[in-house]
Order: C-alpha cells, then sequence, then structure tokens
C-alpha cells in the first residue's frame, strides 16, 4: 500500500500486537528485573557469543586517529550552526517531542522516516552531485560524514566476512570485540554481493543529546538499567536484513561523579551504554555494553529485526552517527517525481474557466491519480513545510524539488475539481458516474481526515515564520504544515455519497 495513510490498518494492528506483547511482558515480570550482563559479569562474552553473535564492537583504538579528530570536529561544527534539532514525532496518536536532537545526512534526495516523521537528507558531497552549502565549515563536516561512511562500510563488510567465516567453520570462539591488529582475507563465496550490497550505507542519521539539561528520562523498565537516552527499538524503515554501524562520541563532561542516591549494581550510570535484548524474552540476560569514546559497533544480518536496542545515558553529552541502508524505494526525490508525473499524464488542456481538462475518465486511471495526489501532499510537502527551517539550516539543495513537488501538487487539485465537474455534469450516464465516484471518494475521504490531523497539529516553533524557498504565500492554493480549512471537503463528499444514490 502507498504511503499517506493507506497502511494505516496495518499500522494499527502492529501497534496493538506490540502493546499486547508488552503487557503480557510486564504481567510476567510482577515486581521483578530481568537479568543482564555488563563486562564484569563472567559469563558477559560467552551469553554475547551465545545469543549476541551479530552484534559486533569495534573499539576505538583500531579506529585511525586522524578519523576520530575530523568526525569529532564535524560533530561540534554542526551542533555550532545548529544543525541538528529535536524532532516531533507521531507515537499512538500524540505528538512527542524527542529528547535526542537529530540530523540526517546522505545521498543526495534521499529521505527516511520514522515514527511517522520523514527526515529530508543534507546531501553529503558525493561523486557528481553539485551542492551549495551556506558554510564551508558545514560543507567540511558533510564531507567528513562521507569518508566515514566509507570507512564504515568496508568495516563491515569485514565483521560480516568475519561472520560467515566463523559460521562456515564453526569456531567456537569469542570475536565480537575486534583490536586493532584484526583482519581477514576477503571471504570470495557467492554471498560477497549480497555482503556488500546490505552493508551500501546510504543515510547516516546523527543523534546529540546532553542528559545534564534533560530535566526526565524514562528509566529503563525491564532489567533496571537506569536511565535511557532512546527506549527499546527496532531501527525502522531499513532494506530487510541490512546492517546499521554506530559511530558513538561521549564529549569530555563534568568530572564529578554522578548524584545518583543508589548507583545501579550492574552498569556504571556515568557511562553511557547501549544495551540489548531478544524481543520479548524473559529467559535470555540483557546486554548492557560501555560505549568509550571512539567506539564503533555494528548490527548484522536479522540482529535489528530478531533483537532490540536502547541507548542507557551517561553524564557528559554524547553524539553518534547511525549509518544505515535505508528502504528508499517510496523515499528518494526521483520516485515522487515520477509519480507526480505519472498522475499528470490524465491532464490535457485549460478549459475556457481556467480548469483542466481530462484525458482520460477511466476509473483506474482517476483512482491513481488521486492516490498519488494524497501521497505527495501527506508524506512529502507537508512533512518538508511542517518542519519549518530546518530542512535549510545547512544548504538549499531541497527548495527547487520542492518547489517543482508544490507546482505538480496544484496541478492535481485542478485534476481533483476537474473529477468532481465530470461527475455533477448533466448527461453523464449513471454507471458512468458512479464508478467515478467509487474510483475517487476513498481517497478524498483520506484527504478531509489527514488535513484535519495536519491541521490540529502543533507545528515546531520555526514553522510558520516564513513562506520556505520564497514559495507564493497563499494559504489557500498551497500545502504548508496547516492545510486549507477542514470545511473545505465535506461538503464535497457529502455531494459524491449523493450522486451514488
Amino acid at each position: 500500500m502507498r504511503p499517506g495513510g493507506f497502511g494505516a490498518a496495518d499500522g494499527r494492528l502492529r501497534h496493538c500486537l506490540r502493546k499486547f506483547m508488552k503487557l503480557r511482558l510486564f504481567e510476567e515480570l510482577e515486581d521483578t528485573w530481568l537479568p543482564y550482563l555488563t563486562p564484569k559479569d563472567d559469563e558477559f562474552y560467552q551469553q554475547w557469543q551465545l545469543k549476541y553473535p551479530k552484534l559486533v564492537l569495534r573499539e576505538a583504538g583500531s579506529v585511525p586517529e586522524e578519523l576520530h579528530r575530523e568526525v569529532q570536529a564535524s560533530f561540534a561544527t554542526l551542533h555550532k550552526h545548529g544543525c541538528l534539532a529535536r524532532d516531533l514525532v507521531r507515537v499512538q496518536g500524540k505528538d512527542v517531542l524527542t529528547p535526542v536532537a537529530r540530523l540526517l545526512v546522505g545521498n543526495p534526495g534521499c529521505t527516511y522516516k520514522y515514527l511517522n516523521t520523514r527526515l529530508f537528507a543534507v546531501p553529503w558531497p558525493v561523486r557528481g552531485s553539485n551542492v551549495t552549502y551556506h558554510e564551508a565549515e558545514v560543507a567540511a563536516a558533510c564531507q567528513t560524514l562521507l569518508s566515514l561512511n566509507s570507512y564504515l562500510q568496508l568495516e563491515t563488510v569485514q565483521a560480516w566476512e568475519e561472520l560467515v567465516a566463523k559460521e562456515r567453520a564453526n569456531i567456537d570462539e569469542v570475536p565480537v570485540c575486534i583490536g586493532p591488529d584484526f583482519g581477514l582475507g576477503i571471504f570470495d563465496g557467492p554471498d560477497e554481493a549480497d555482503i556488500r550490497s546490505r552493508s551500501a550505507y546510504n543515510v547516516t542519521l546523527l543523534n546529540f543529546m546532553d542528559p545534564q539539561k534533560m530535566p526526565y528520562l524514562k528509566e529503563e523498565p525491564y532489567f533496571g538499567m537506569g536511565k535511557m537516552a532512546v527506549s527499546w527499538h527496532h531501527d525502522e524503515n531499513l532494506v530487510d536484513r541490512s546492517a546499521v554501524a554506530v559511530y558513538s562520541h561521549s564529549c569530555e563532561g563534568p568530572e564529578e561523579e554522578s548524584d545518583e542516591d543508589s548507583p545501579l549494581e550492574g552498569r556504571d550510570p556515568d557511562t553511557w551504554h547501549v544495551g540489548f535484548k531478544i524481543s520479548w524474552d524473559i529467559e535470555t540476560p540483557g546486554l548492557a555494553i560501555p560505549l568509550h569514546q571512539g567506539d564503533c559497533y555494528f548490527m548484522l544480518d536479522d540482529l535489528n529485526a530478531t533483537h532490540q536496542h536502547c541507548v542507557l545515558a551517561g553524564l557528559p553529552p554524547r553524539f553518534s552517527s547511525t549509518h544505515r541502508v535505508a528502504e528508499c524505494s517510496t523515499g528518494t526525490l526521483d520516485y515522487i517525481l515520477q509519480r507526480c508525473q505519472l498522475a499528470l499524464q490524465n491532464v490535457g488542456d485549460v478549459t475556457d474557466s481556467g480548469g483542466v481538462s481530462l484525458k482520460s475518465l477511466e476509473p483506474a486511471v482517476l483512482k491513481q491519480g488521486e492516490e498519488i495526489h494524497n501521497e505527495v501532499e501527506f508524506e512529502w510537502l507537508r512533512q518538508f513545510w511542517f518542519q519549518g527551517s530546518r530542512p535549510r539550516k545547512c544548504t538549499d539543495w531541497w527548495c527547487q524539488p520542492m518547489a517543482q513537488l508544490e507546482e505538480m501538487w496544484r496541478k492535481m487539485e485542478g485534476v481533483t475539481n476537474g473529477v468532481l465537474h465530470e461527475v455533477r455534469r448533466e448527461g453523464v450516464p449513471v454507471g458512468q458516474r458512479n464508478a467515478m465516484v467509487t474510483a475517487i471518494l476513498a481517497s478524498l475521504t483520506t484527504r478531509q481526515t489527514l488535513r484535519r490531523e495536519w491541521h490540529a497539529r502543533p507545528p515546531p516553533a520555526s514553522a510558520f515564520i516564513q513562506v520556505p524557498c520564497g514559495l507564493a504565500n497563499n494559504s489557500s492554493a498551497r500545502p504548508p504544515g496547516r492545510p486549507p480549512g477542514p470545511g473545505l471537503f465535506p461538503t464535497r463528499i457529502r455531494a459524491l455519497e449523493g450522486a451514488c444514490r
């Protein structure tokens, strides 16, 4: 099903299932904590090997020192220029501000969607791209992130090849902590191309949080691991069985000890950790892995699907760069432009009254056009405009494409009016009229519902200060964060329903 509310039923079903499983897990726990292990525990590495073999840690000492310096400087640069921002995400029908500030950087035209929020990638300067950044420092930072991406791709392939080789040889050892002298020959088996494609990161999601400035952080609910920066989750919208690579950088923080009254028996609450557990499993101990400055970890194959992870807060501020193979079949600029062009193939000449004529009134053609109309409005334009000035903090790269999409959307509004005109036109056979109404009614009803929802959403502070990219300031004709008035469609929908009677 297409985006823009078309898969809402599946989403609600998944949410209900997760809620049921969570409640069931809490019932089984009652008032007890599940066990978890840290490197201080004797069985920690054995449990890692047995239950978490597709989780790989790359120690900071194994990463080139120059790359450390450049990456950490790029984090500071992007933070200084205000490029990272907290997201207003949609969770269980409510708007929630994330405790973590984020920025998406990646291949030109890529987006990444999580928790019903689409992020628009600041393009990194891949060969053949033409990106103008607002600041030379920002340009250098994006170049560094591209270099880090290339480095982590090679390291991921190497780690994956080790895993494949170990499984083939059935080696019973603990390979998860990779030191500076780690190395293996290139795996030349039949799965090499697949390994490389599932390590071909196309975006990185940067994260930043300063725990000292957060008035409240949730406590980890299952193991008693302490305060969480990011709750238990699977990473969303990734290519199936693709890897995730994370570079972690904890800034120099206060030297004083945490003021917790009762320090946790397990992990050190002053140190950042990443937690892992097998989804909905109360038998297998979880892991809390300390993250030191410059450490990297890799989630290989189906680990992200079969396990959940969380980020446990320490004392100092922390950046991370999380490199992913985003599932972009419906999430690139090229994709949505092609979809819009497909919808507009049905547009004919301008009529004497200023409207548009339609080349075809076939129900399948009308249905497809209205679905694309919803997709570009709710999955792209409103998502972009709702974020206000944020997508343009680093570069104006997205402005021209969004102006182009907006112009296409305007033409689709004309198509909708043209279809409604045909439905009301005298002399149209009843059967044809009913077929046209049936083809478009669901899309118009969805559009009305989603426009109401967007109209009710509280926008980020910067969303409506100015019209993005200098586009026309005509609120009745364009789809910014706040839509045309909610009363626009009910009359039309009632008229369509009446036309079928």
